[in-house]
């Protein structure tokens, strides 16, 4: 039988990519977006979800079980990006990125759970980032929402094990997609002490993902989780140096590795 698959933010970027690409491999696919522009793209059945609007959330799964009367897989993709110095970030822009990234994602899993809970088995892939491994400088908040969801991943896993249902985490590094587009960019301040560090990093940002790896590897890792029969906990897709970070993270120093994070930043 074919898997009956959600996938939120699946208009663009990895999203869209891991959509068409699960759909290639004979799934069902659901994608959404806030205003999706079609009923489907290239196979993908479009619905409508914002993930910071609950009844929101609840429409789009109640359509997905009235039709297929099960829901095998949730791809908890949907998320924004975030810039800037934490003093000089408006709190509000803060409290929005967690509502997406962070209550977004939680939000869409306590909606989908007691489906799989009913059917008795069921797979939440929550596609973080490398980034929630460290606190980079000027992209502090993002990296909070994703390490956050790192963490409730981590406990929901162990939380719902015994109906059958398994939970794990996929961290994309930089990878050439239009998430630039869409982040929040505190603006640069003439009079802030932050202006030309911050102005720097914002193209050496951008750069990274502009050079970073293609959307089609993040489709091609999550297949492959999807077929696993015992998913583990967490799964890092990125070029050598990005994960090896998290390694280094571990066994430095934290003089060391801040120093390594500054050097890399020019800070």
């Amino acid at each position: 039988m074919s898997k009956v698959v959600l996938i939120t933010g699946a208009s663009s970027g990895i999203g869209k990519s891991t959509a068409e690409y699960l759909y290639l491999k004979g799934m069902n696919v659901y994608g959404t977006s806030r205003k999706p522009k079609k009923e489907q793209i290239n196979g993908v059945k479009m619905l409508a979800l914002d993930v910071t609007d609950v009844q929101s959330i609840e429409n789009a799964v109640s359509v997905i079980i009235s039709k297929e009367k099960r829901i095998d897989v949730l791809i908890n993709n949907a998320g924004m990006g975030i810039t800037g110095p934490i003093e000089d970030t408006p709190t509000q822009e803060m409290r929005k990125v967690f509502d997406t990234n962070l209550f977004g994602a939680i939000d869409v899993m306590k909606a989908v759970l007691p489906q799989m809970r009913a059917q008795g088995d069921g797979l939440i892939i929550n596609v973080t980032s490398i980034a929630g491994y460290m606190g980079l400088p000027f992209r502090g908040l993002y990296s909070a929402t994703k390490g956050a969801l790192e963490l409730i991943t981590e406990a929901t896993r162990m939380e719902v094990k015994d109906f059958g249902i398994d939970i794990t985490n996929v961290a994309p590094g930089d990878f050439a997609t239009n998430i630039a587009a869409g982040r929040y960019h505190t603006p640069i301040f003439e009079d802030s002490v932050y202006k030309d560090k911050y102005a720097n990093n914002l193209a050496l940002i951008d750069a990274d993902v502009d050079g970073g790896m293609s959307p089609n590897v993040m489709a091609k890792k999550v297949h492959k989780i999807i077929c696993t029969s015992t998913p583990k906990g967490h799964y890092k897709v990125g070029s050598f140096m990005e994960k090896f970070s998290i390694v280094l993270k571990r066994i430095l120093p934290d003089s060391v590795y801040e120093k390594l994070l500054m050097n890399h930043y020019k800070l």
